[in-house]
């Protein structure tokens, strides 16, 4: 199944498959209280910062494919390879970023 932009999804190649991530209202719900915040705009104050851990990128990236409809753990993520590595995965997470929040510019995490 392709991504579609219009719904905030995005193709990415994870542990050497085809993926399709989105983040659903459900999945920044879960983001929202995982990063121990009160509301959307706090949330993207967070990911607009542009510091993210290792566990910052895990969570997010399992909440997109959770929200794509994938059965993942965060601990499944985190076993998981992407080409390039770390930074193969904050590019994954500023691509998923930006179609949920938009480019505003601020929301990329560094590589």
């Amino acid at each position: 199944m392709p991504a579609n932009r219009r719904r905030g999804e995005i193709a990415a190649i994870i542990a050497g498959r085809d993926c399709v991530l989105c983040l659903t209202l459900g999945a920044l719900a879960e983001l929202e209280t995982a990063f121990g915040v009160d509301d959307l705009g706090a949330l993207a104050e967070r990911f607009a910062s542009g510091r993210l851990s290792a566990r910052d990128l895990t969570r997010i990236i399992a909440a997109g494919l959770r929200g794509a409809g994938a059965a993942v753990s965060d601990d499944d993520v985190a076993g998981m390879t992407v080409e390039g590595g770390v930074a193969g995965f904050a590019r994954i997470v500023a691509d998923l970023l930006k179609a949920t929040f938009g480019d505003s510019g601020e929301t990329r995490p560094d590589p």
